[in-house]
């Protein structure tokens, strides 16, 4: 079955590179790089520790790791690999030249290898659920050991691969090691034909967030820019068709609570000219942070059109909503809000983020809405209440610090490896 998919992925080659110009009408970067992305990778190292976080949420948890790798492994070369812009800007700005960035080559044997060869990893460490067929095929024929971490498996998910139950159980067999977020997903996998002994249940590195006082100074002093006494909520990541519900909310809120502002952050930066565009057509008075446009008494929409700075944007906030979850996205990581201790509110779409949330939801830490009535409803309790807002943003951070550890375990997985498979060799 493999080998269909892999003839399938090649016909469809010049369709996904019409896509990447497509793309880039609003993000530049799309159009950048095309030879990394066939394996042709700009740098030559005899070895390295390579890590693959496909995207901006899988780059945010691997920070952690590749810092924690770095300490230990000094003077072991570590590979970032992305597939998407935002996932590279971010590995970046955090490591800069500590570290080297490509794009991850596309799923073709033939580029892979031309990859491999180029940067000779000692370990292939995947970020979350990243399984490309020929790529951990090729990598395991290599004899490079595959540790796929912080895994997770959503029920959505798991049907998904039940569709292509063959592959799939080939895919994992190529893994040697899962460390995997909590019990109901390692349940998942082993359904799909994991071998128990090769799976770890560790948590999740994204509880091990750290908070540096430079961001609290930093919110701080953009708290003042913004409006020390005014009412504050953020929707961030948000995608099309959450946008619109959003917005319907904040006016009838901004009615209830004259002078509130909201930080509108969308999920995808190619998506920040159509979100302004929308808020400009609907007749809010907004100021876009990219163009360090004046935060006035006036205005009603701070339009978080950067990237990186997420956090910053939550700390600077009252109340956060995050989205992907008003459309069947499955939502996003409520951890980041979480641990500045904001009280957050999500649509009823989180499937990939189950059990977090039903838990968080438990510790009332976080509230679920249906619609823009619920979301105006739920919104106006925390600002009529202050302390109970308090009360709902400390027992989110009390959540996060009760669940911390994972990266230690994570950690220690890949360590294991790296010196007993690796290094003795």
């Amino acid at each position: 079955m493999r080998y269909l998919y892999t003839v399938l992925f090649y016909l469809a080659l010049p369709f996904i590179f019409l896509r990447l110009l497509w793309r880039s009408r609003n993000m530049s970067a799309y159009r950048h790089n095309w030879g990394q992305r066939l394996g042709f990778c700009p740098y030559k190292l005899e070895k390295c520790i390579w890590v693959h976080a496909v995207s901006l949420g899988e780059s945010i948890a691997a920070t952690p790791l590749i810092q924690a790798l770095q300490k230990k492994y000094p003077s072991i070369p570590i590979v970032v690999t992305n597939m998407t812009p935002t996932g590279a800007a971010r590995i970046r700005s955090v490591f800069g030249e500590s570290i080297f960035q490509c794009y991850v080559p596309y799923d073709i044997p033939h580029m892979i290898k031309r990859f491999l060869r180029s940067v000779n990893p000692m370990i292939a460490i995947i970020v979350e659920t990243e399984l490309w067929p020929n790529l951990l095929n090729v990598t395991h024929q290599q004899k490079i050991p595959i540790i796929v971490v912080n895994a997770r498996l959503s029920e959505k998910s798991f049907r998904s691969y039940q569709w292509v139950a063959t592959l799939t159980k080939e895919i994992l067999q190529n893994i040697d090691v899962i460390a995997i977020q909590t019990q109901p997903e390692l349940e998942r996998f082993k359904a799909l034909g994991l071998d128990p002994a090769r799976a770890l249940v560790t948590g999740n590195i994204k509880f091990d967030i750290e908070v540096s006082a430079d961001l609290f100074l930093q919110s701080d002093a953009l708290r003042r820019e913004l409006g020390k006494q005014r009412l504050i909520w953020i929707a961030a990541s948000t995608h099309a068709g959450e946008e619109e519900i959003i917005l319907a909310a904040h006016k009838q809120i901004c009615q209830r609570y004259p002078g509130t502002l909201l930080i509108l952050v969308p999920r995808h930066p190619d998506r920040f000219p159509a979100v302004y565009h929308l808020t400009k057509q609907l007749g809010f008075q907004v100021a876009r942070r990219s163009q360090f446009e004046e935060c006035s008494a006036s205005t009603q929409i701070y339009f978080g059109d950067t990237t990186g700075e997420l956090m910053l944007l939550y700390a600077a906030s009252d109340v956060a909503f995050v989205g992907g979850s008003f459309i069947p996205v499955g939502g996003h990581n409520v951890l980041e809000a979480a641990v500045l201790g904001k009280p957050i509110i999500t649509g009823s779409y989180l499937f990939n983020f189950s059990e977090i949330t039903q838990l968080l939801t438990a510790k009332q830490g976080m509230k679920q809405v249906n619609n823009e009535s619920e979301l105006v409803d739920e919104l106006s309790h925390f600002f009529s209440n202050p302390s109970h807002r308090l009360q709902v943003g400390a027992s989110a951070r009390a959540f996060v610090e009760e669940h911390r550890g994972g990266l230690t375990r994570q950690v220690n997985a890949i360590t294991k490896i790296i010196d007993n498979r690796c290094i003795m060799k």
